[in-house]
C-alpha cells in the first residue's frame, strides 16, 4: 500500500514524482475517496500530455466507476476545457491529471466541483480523511463510462463570450504551446478572432523536448531574438496543461505577471467596481490600479485565490501570477482564455500589447527558488522566518496568511514561503529601484544559505530572476 503522507494536497492540487509518490495505486485510493465525496455522481476526467498521465487516468477512472461514480472521459485536453465542461454539462465535478509546470517526471491531479471551481482546503481534508475508509460499490451499483470530445463547443463558447468587434488591426502572436494540449484549441481560437499566429513547440510530447514546461523568464527570453526578427507583437507561452500564461514582447521582454493582472483588473473595474482577490506574492502595480479605479485589493493564499473569490462579496477578479479567474468567463483558471482576451484588447484598441501596457505601473521585481532537501524544508524555513521577524518586525508590516511577507515604509516588500509543489523555498520581492531590490533579496537569501550551511547542506540549484 502507498504510505499516507502527512498531507496529500499541496498549494495547488496533488503533485509528486512518478512513481515514487504519484502512481496508479494512489489513484485507486483517491478514486474511492473522490467518488464518496461527490456522492457517486457523474464526474468528468481528463489529462495532460505527460508520459504517465494516461496510466494514472485509467487507474483513476477504474476506481471511480468501481466506487459507483459515472465517468465522462475527455482524454487529452487542456485543463480549462475540463473545468468548463464541468459547468457546461452540469456534472457533479471533475478530476484533471497534471503536474502543471513541474518537470516531466512529476505528475498529480486537481479536483473541481460543480460549476467548474476548484475544491477548497476543507474539501481536500475530507477527501484525505476518506482515502482508506471509502469502499467500492456493489456489482449492481457500478458507475457508467462514456467519452466526450467537447473542443468544438468550447471554442465556440469562448469566442462568443469575448464578443470581439471587427478590427482592422491584426495582432501578430507567437503561440508557444509547450508540447502540451493547448495546441488542440488555442491556435484556432486566436486565428478565428483575428490574430495572425505562429505556433512553436506545437508537437504534443510529455517529455517537453521544446523547453522546460514552466514559462518563466530564463526559459522564454532566448526566444526574444526570434520574436524581434519575425516582427511579431507578442509571445504567449503556456505551461504543460494550459492554466499558466506568460507574455513576452519585443522591446520589454518578459512582462511581469502583476502587470497582466493589473490590466485585467483595470478593464473589469471600468465596468463594475468591486473586490480584486490576489495571491500574497502580488505587488504594487495591481494595488495602484485597483485603488485608482475605486476597487479594493485583498491578499490571499497562493494557489487558493478561488477560495478568496468565494469568500468575499462582490468579487470581480481573482488572480495570482500566471493565472487569472475572470468570472465573465468562469470560476476557473484558463490560460487559453487569457491569451484570447489579451488578443481581443489589442484588436479593440488597435495597438500592440506594449503600447497598451504603458498605462500600467511597473516596479522592479525578483523571484528566487532555492532547492532544499524535503526533510529539511520546514525547519530551515522556520529558522529563517524567525530571523526575519527579529530583524524587521519593528520596522515593517508583517503578513502571515501564506508564508511571511514583510512590507516596508518605502513600499518595498519581500515574501518567503515553502513551495507546496516542490522541495524548494521561494523568495519574492519588489522595490522602487534595482539596488534596493538586490539588497533585500540577498539579505534573506543569505539567511537561507546560512541555515542550510549550518546543517552541512549546499543547495544543488538556485533559480534567481530579477526583472527591472
Amino acid at each position: 500500500m502507498v504510505p499516507l503522507l502527512p498531507k496529500l494536497f499541496g498549494t495547488s492540487g496533488v503533485r509528486g514524482v512518478f512513481p515514487d509518490r504519484v502512481n496508479p495505486e494512489l489513484m485507486i485510493r483517491v478514486g474511492r475517496a473522490i467518488a464518496q465525496y461527490f456522492n457517486r455522481s457523474s464526474l468528468v476526467v481528463g489529462h495532460d500530455a505527460r508520459t504517465s498521465s494516461k496510466a494514472l487516468s485509467l487507474a483513476l477512472t477504474s476506481s471511480l466507476i468501481s466506487s459507483g461514480a459515472s465517468v465522462v472521459d475527455l482524454g487529452l485536453t487542456p485543463i480549462g476545457v475540463l473545468a468548463w465542461s464541468v459547468k457546461k454539462f452540469n456534472l457533479g465535478g471533475g478530476i484533471y491529471i497534471t503536474a502543471s509546470h513541474n518537470p516531466p517526471q512529476y505528475n498529480g491531479f486537481k479536483v473541481f466541483k460543480r460549476g467548474g471551481v476548484e475544491i477548497t482546503t476543507v474539501d481536500e481534508e475530507i477527501i484525505e480523511e476518506n482515502l482508506d475508509r471509502a469502499s467500492y460499490a456493489s456489482w449492481s451499483e457500478l458507475g457508467r463510462y462514456s467519452t466526450l470530445n467537447p473542443l468544438e463547443d468550447y471554442v465556440s463558447e469562448l469566442k462568443s463570450s469575448l464578443s470581439v468587434q471587427h478590427s482592422r488591426y491584426k495582432p501578430k502572436v507567437i503561440l508557444d504551446t509547450a508540447n502540451g494540449p493547448t495546441v488542440l484549441v488555442a491556435p484556432r481560437i486566436l486565428t478565428d478572432i483575428g490574430a495572425s499566429i505562429l505556433v512553436v513547440n506545437g508537437d504534443i510530447d510529455g517529455r517537453f523536448p521544446g523547453r522546460y514546461p514552466e514559462p518563466r523568464p530564463d526559459v522564454l527570453e532566448p526566444l526574444l531574438p526570434v520574436l524581434s526578427a519575425v516582427g511579431f507583437d507578442a509571445l504567449f507561452a503556456f505551461d504543460g496543461d494550459g492554466d499558466r500564461l506568460s507574455v513576452v514582447t519585443p522591446n520589454r521582454g518578459f512582462i511581469k505577471q502583476d502587470r497582466i493582472i493589473a490590466l485585467f483588473a483595470q478593464r473589469i473595474l471600468s465596468e463594475r467596481r468591486g473586490v480584486v482577490v490576489v495571491s500574497v506574492d502580488c505587488g504594487n502595480a495591481v494595488r495602484k490600479v485597483v485603488e485608482d479605479a475605486g476597487g479594493k485589493m485583498v491578499l490571499y493564499k497562493l494557489g487558493k485565490t478561488h477560495e478568496g473569490f468565494l469568500k468575499y462579496g462582490n468579487t470581480v477578479l481573482a488572480a495570482e501570477p500566471w493565472k487569472v479567474i475572470d468570472p465573465r468567463w468562469g470560476l476557473w483558471i484558463d490560460g487559453i482564455y487569457q491569451a484570447a482576451y489579451l488578443t481581443k484588447l489589442m484588436m479593440e484598441e488597435g495597438k500592440n500589447l506594449e503600447h497598451i501596457l504603458n498605462r500600467i505601473p511597473d516596479f522592479p521585481q525578483a523571484r528566487c527558488s532555492i532547492a532544499v532537501p524535503e526533510d529539511l524544508k520546514v525547519e530551515v524555513y522556520e529558522e529563517v522566518v524567525e530571523a526575519m521577524k527579529s530583524r524587521y518586525s519593528e520596522k515593517a508590516e508583517i503578513t502571515e496568511i501564506d508564508g511571511l511577507r514583510i512590507d516596508f515604509e518605502d513600499s518595498s516588500w519581500i515574501l518567503i514561503r515553502q513551495s507546496g509543489t516542490e522541495p524548494k523555498i521561494r523568495l519574492y520581492a519588489e522595490a522602487a529601484d534595482i539596488e534596493r531590490l538586490r539588497s533585500l533579496v540577498n539579505s534573506v537569501l543569505n539567511l537561507v544559505l546560512s541555515s542550510l550551511s549550518s546543517r552541512g547542506v549546499k543547495p544543488h540549484s538556485i533559480e534567481k530572476s530579477i526583472l527591472p
